[in-house]
């Protein structure tokens, strides 16, 4: 690869480990990251950009090119300086503050087992307090898109340093938005993991019951492949937990998801951005959308600044502080301050209206899939925060302040400019654990808009295709009737995560019946050598660790057996106690369950809800 081609190199995932195969070697892709640094002559961006020699012997370290092993092989990132790095300072831009860490964070130590180059730290508002990126001791990162508008906070630094293309990803950290309002103003993808999913050992917190390491990317497929490589059980953590991370794939079924309906949707007068947000809705396909009224949603956002919460960001910088308050930003001090008027009893009714409000969201969201909203209600500018640096980063975070407080997961997401030519961004967000349906989503709607990401002018590159076989966390099982896509028991499916994975027949030897019993109606699969017809079916990975609570649903006669597919492969697949076919009807003739409701529904003998 020559200098020009080296040049003009994307820096996503997919084509960098293309150059690699093609002969680009590490030295050469570092000191190009290295040129595009310094040709940015942003200084704003880092706290702390490592030496060339640093970065070299993380590369020399690395085994032979093998992305199967190492999903991030050669990938450069920076991360956020709230996060440790071993041998480098972690100032959460407070120099007072500052320590060294002598080892990574744990999320740090999964992406360099995973193979990924760690360049440097970046700005941040300090103590990760803030929406905007201009609190910060250190000059501020320039915005990527427009240099009027605020780069976005508190992951000011990690945000800009991938949407102009120095880096494939980064990371940043995520309790109030600040995984995704950056990404919404510099024109990439902000993952936010549900709370958990990846360990904090090695943060400092802002508030610690609500924070979450986050994820930049220029693609959603990238912020989901280093959620993959990094999302562990740590028994380090107290607030980890074990959440799946399925695959990225179709949702198998249409999706119903909530947004704000038009009472309680909010733009601060920015009609622009109103009329972006309804045309990326009018652009999806395979989705309800399905209008709520959001003021309880609002009322846990406001929650977070004014209530109690704000005692979490002060338990962190008590003693500094008390001790030297001068080193502290005036803006990041006025907010932190206020925690000295609360007090335990104001925390414990903070935490009944919370849950309070809680039971009203889920009311609002029952039976729906998700939420979708724009990422940020309006744009302001680095000259309207110099007149008030409090209000319009409030406003800012309109769409995501709730979400942590709600343990939602979410990921924001690029999509069509808007008509003033200003980035347009929707975040979805999902209930804990359904990290990889909401991303699922946001591929296609990245995919759709196929907007340039970030700065950089860059094609946006194509999706790479789900697996197309269940993974080593996930069982392949078999349906053939109720939990058919759309079918009445498909949820249990989904619900688990579950994703499809193809359409097929049964092996032939097989008879279908029709179980007797209320709606709605259920099929049995009975293998026998004397028949020839092959049964229509789906088959579905379902993670591992929700297939025990799907086999505990299963009532009898029916069980889990193994399957024998027309492709010759086998899987785990219903059966059924031979009792069970007593009062059952042979249905075999119809070839499989959809053909044989809808020939009931056609002859009107059998209910139109099965």
């Amino acid at each position: 690869m020559n200098a020009d081609q080296l040049r003009a190199l994307p820096f996503d995932i997919g084509s960098l480990h293309h150059a690699y195969e093609q002969g680009l070697s590490p030295a050469a892709l570092i000191d190009e990251v290295l040129r595009r640094i310094d040709a940015a002559e942003d200084p704003g961006i880092f706290i702390d950009l490592f030496e060339r020699e640093q970065i070299i012997g993380q590369a020399a370290a690395l085994p032979s090119f093998d992305p199967r092993a190492l999903p991030l092989w050669g990938v450069p990132y920076v991360i956020k300086d709230n996060i440790d790095a071993a041998g480098h300072n972690t100032t959460a831009a407070c120099p007072a503050y500052a320590y060294e860490a002598d080892r990574d964070a744990t999320v740090v130590a999964h992406l360099r087992a995973a193979g990924a180059l760690l360049i440097g730290k970046t700005n941040l508002d300090q103590f990760a307090t803030g929406l905007v990126g201009l609190r910060s001791p250190y000059p501020p990162p320039r915005n990527a898109i427009d240099p009027a508008l605020p780069p976005g906070g508190s992951s000011s630094g990690s945000a800009v340093a991938v949407a102009r293309g120095l880096v494939a990803f980064s990371l940043g950290t995520d309790t109030a938005g600040s995984g995704r309002v950056p990404a919404a103003l510099n024109n990439i993808v902000g993952l936010k993991p549900s709370l958990g999913l990846l360990s904090a050992t090695g943060v400092v917190p802002a508030c610690r019951t609500l924070d979450t390491i986050s994820i930049f990317g220029l693609t959603v497929g990238d912020a989901y492949r280093v959620l993959q490589a990094c999302a562990a059980y740590d028994e380090a953590d107290p607030y980890s937990r074990r959440l799946p991370v399925t695959a990225l794939a179709s949702a198998g079924r249409s999706l119903r998801i909530g947004v704000p309906n038009n009472a309680s949707i909010e733009s601060y007068g920015d009609q622009i951005q109103l009329e972006s947000f309804a045309r990326t809705l009018a652009g999806v396909k395979d989705v309800e959308f399905v209008p709520l009224d959001f003021t309880p949603f609002y009322e846990v956002a406001d929650l977070l600044y004014s209530g109690a919460w704000v005692a979490e960001r002060h338990a962190v910088i008590e003693s500094l502080l008390s001790a030297t308050p001068e080193q502290i930003h005036p803006v990041t001090r006025a907010i932190i301050e206020k925690a000295k008027s609360f007090s335990a009893t104001d925390a414990f009714r903070d935490q009944y209206r919370l849950q309070a409000l809680r039971r009203q969201c889920e009311a609002t969201m029952s039976g729906l899939d998700g939420l979708c909203v724009p990422t940020i209600p309006t744009f302001f500018t680095v000259a309207d925060l110099e007149v008030d640096p409090i209000g319009p980063n409030n406003m800012f975070g309109r769409y995501t302040n709730f979400v942590n407080l709600l343990d939602m997961c979410g990921i924001a997401v690029p999509v069509a400019a808007r008509t003033d030519g200003r980035p347009g961004s929707v975040t979805l967000l999902a209930r804990a654990g359904q990290d990889g349906l909401v991303a699922s989503l946001a591929q296609s709607l990245q995919q759709t808009a196929a907007v340039s990401p970030g700065a950089t002018g860059w094609t946006l590159p194509p999706a790479s295709p789900a697996p197309a076989a269940a993974q080593a966390h996930e069982i392949a099982v078999a349906v053939v009737g109720a939990h058919l896509s759309g079918m009445p028991l498909n949820g249990e499916l989904t619900s688990r995560n579950a994703r499809l994975l193809k359409a097929t027949r049964s092996a032939s030897g097989y008879r279908l019946y029709a179980l007797a019993g209320d709606a709605p109606a259920r099929p049995a699969l009975v293998a026998d050598p004397t028949s020839e017809a092959a049964i229509e079916l789906e088959v579905w990975a379902m993670p591992q660790d929700q297939f025990a609570s799907f086999m505990a649903g299963i009532p009898r006669p029916l069980g889990i057996g193994t399957l024998e597919l027309a492709d010759g492969s086998s899987c785990k697949g219903f059966i059924c106690e031979p009792a069970g076919l007593q009062s059952a009807t042979e249905v075999t003739d119809y070839g499989g369950w959809r053909h044989y409701i809808a020939a009931r529904k056609a002859a009107g003998t059998h209910s139109t809800t099965n």
